[in-house]
C-alpha cells in the first residue's frame, strides 16, 4: 500500500488553489484552477496534496453538503529554513497566526490557514541542521 495524497474538500476552489499553488508555492499537476479537482506536489519528496469540491463530493456520495465546524484536517509541509519561507509566504499573502517559534527541541514551526480555514503547519526540524 501506497500513500497517494491527502485530499481537502473544499467550497471556494480558486481560492484554494491559489493559496497552495502562488502562496505556499506548491506545483499543480494540471494547472486547473477552476477544479473541480487539482493535485499538488511540493518540489521534493513523493507526498502530495489535492484539492477536490466539496460540491462534487458530495453529488457522489451524497452526505458532504454540510459546513463544516471546526478543523478537520491539518496539513504539515516541511521546510528548510522556516523564517526565510515564512518571509516569502507572507508577501504572497499568507497569514501566518502562530510563529516562527519552537514547538519542541527538535523542531520549530510556524501555524497559518488556507482560505477555506484549513490548519497548515510549516516545519523546519532542527535535527537536518546537525
Amino acid at each position: 500500500m501506497e500513500l497517494a495524497q491527502v485530499r481537502l474538500l473544499v467550497d471556494d476552489f480558486p481560492a484554494c488553489y491559489r493559496f497552495y499553488a502562488e502562496v505556499l508555492g506548491l506545483k499543480p499537476q494540471s494547472g486547473s484552477p477552476q477544479g473541480p479537482y487539482e493535485k499538488f506536489s511540493p518540489a521534493t519528496g513523493s507526498a502530495g496534496i489535492a484539492l477536490q469540491d466539496r460540491g462534487v463530493m458530495s453529488e457522489i456520495i451524497g452526505e458532504l453538503g454540510d459546513a463544516v465546524n471546526g478543523h478537520r484536517s491539518l496539513v504539515v509541509l516541511r521546510v528548510d529554513d522556516l523564517d526565510v519561507y515564512c518571509e516569502q509566504i507572507t508577501a504572497r499573502g499568507a497569514a501566518v497566526f502562530q510563529g516562527p517559534a519552537p514547538m519542541t527541541d527538535r523542531m520549530r514551526v510556524a501555524h497559518l490557514k488556507d482560505p477555506e480555514g484549513n490548519l497548515v503547519e510549516l516545519q523546519e526540524w532542527l535535527l537536518l541542521q546537525g
